[in-house]
């Protein structure tokens, strides 16, 4: 039963751009799987799913296995765009080239950093919101390893 679970869920996501856990739940529900939230939650862990911002705009949950190459060009345009980053507390703050902070924060966003509660861009910094001032720190020491020399 998990496997076909796990297996109808890949093909939802390539048919339909699910944005949130109840979503999946529902179209798994409509196609005869009585899931919990919290089955879900599990089973998109287990099968790597992340969220990426779609073409018109909106978060969907992609493969990271299966869309490799669209992770990649994330993972090259965050990179390439941040210029520094720091900490106060529990906040961390990254500075972009101009105008590229959404990019990058979307980038940010689809690497699932463990202990993030948000984020959010202007046009060259992004607030990121962490747990704990312990984990901020450890996410600006793993950003810093990315700044382009």
């Amino acid at each position: 039963m998990k496997k076909a679970r796990m297996e109808k869920m890949l093909e939802l996501i390539d048919k339909y751009d699910i944005d949130t856990q109840e979503e999946m739940q529902q179209r798994l529900k409509e196609c005869g799987f009585d899931v919990t939230q919290a089955t879900v939650s599990r089973d998109i862990r287990e099968l790597k799913l992340t969220k990426i911002i779609s073409e018109n705009g909106t978060h969907k949950y992609i493969s990271s296995l299966g869309d490799r190459d669209k992770q990649d060009r994330l993972d090259a345009i965050f990179k390439s765009s941040i210029v520094s980053a720091d900490y106060a507390l529990n906040t961390v703050v990254i500075k972009c080239d101009s105008g590229m902070a959404q990019a990058a924060c979307a980038a940010f966003d689809a690497m699932n950093y463990d202990n993030v509660l948000g984020s959010i861009a202007g046009d060259d910094t992004i607030f990121v919101l962490m747990k704990t001032e312990a984990s901020a720190a450890k996410l600006t020491k793993i950003l810093l390893k990315h700044i382009k020399k």
